[in-house]
């Protein structure tokens, strides 16, 4: 755990390579709300965020290139659906990350995948990944719920900059579904690599700590002012000058 500006780092090593990590950052004012960080692997980490009616289960996950062999990816969506299946029934569940998938607009996936995905076809991966969202009842929020246009889509450019792949998504329970905001990937941020970031915004009340909710950065007002008796009577002297200049004017 390391402390970055406002963020809390949660991370591990990864593998011998340093590579694979899965990670989460987390608001200083919301990381009070976090009961639980577990490492799978360095292909599937997830955090358990409290909350005021229910637990949010955030599972972030790297997968397997589509080139891999499918002994590799046959594993690892079976661990992935074991920790699926260790997760309370009621709580929200949220799984994200780079899934190395195009989801395709067929009609048979449309029901999970909706039809604002980027790609027409899906490739092995897309297929593997919007069955264990049907198996557990999640839809694919960044495929399905918001049209935008493709450039506010695609989540990967390739090194010459002329092939782009909508390959990092988001899934959500059904029943949780419309609590979800907006989805949208950004170009903009500086990451150091040839992803995008891909930003959702989901409501839900957090049960965080009193000391990080007494923490307000904006400003104050202070609604008791008004009533205190030295600030009435200049209240009172800047209103009658105000009359008089314009009593003034008119004359």
């Amino acid at each position: 755990m390391v402390k970055a500006r406002d963020y809390i780092f949660f991370y591990e090593k990864g593998n011998e390579n340093h590579q694979l990590r899965t990670e989460f950052f987390v608001h200083h004012r919301t990381v009070s709300a976090v009961t639980r960080k577990v490492f799978v692997s360095d292909r599937r980490s997830y955090i358990v965020l409290r909350g005021c009616w229910c637990n949010s289960n955030v599972l972030n996950v790297h997968a397997t290139s589509e080139e891999k062999i499918d002994d590799s990816k046959y594993s690892l969506y079976e661990e992935l659906e074991q920790v699926f299946n260790d997760f309370p029934k009621y709580h929200m569940k949220i799984l994200l990350g780079d899934f190395n998938a195009k989801m395709g607009r067929e009609n048979i996936f449309k029901p999970t995948n909706g039809n604002e995905s980027l790609h027409q076809d899906s490739n092995d991966n897309g297929i593997r990944t919007v069955n264990i969202a049907t198996s557990k009842n999640l839809v694919i929020i960044n495929s399905m719920m918001f049209p935008d246009q493709n450039i506010h889509k695609y989540t990967w450019t390739s090194p010459d900059g002329k092939t782009h792949n909508q390959i990092e998504h988001i899934l959500i329970d059904r029943r949780w579904h419309s609590s979800t905001i907006d989805v949208q990937s950004f170009r903009g941020p500086d990451c150091d690599t040839d992803h995008c970031l891909v930003v959702a915004k989901v409501w839900e009340r957090l049960a965080v700590g009193k000391q990080a909710a007494q923490k307000f950065d904006g400003e104050r007002f202070y609604l008791s002012k008004p009533y205190e008796l030295e600030n009435r009577k200049q209240y009172q002297i800047n209103i009658s000058n105000k009359s008089a200049a314009l009593e003034n004017l008119t004359h």
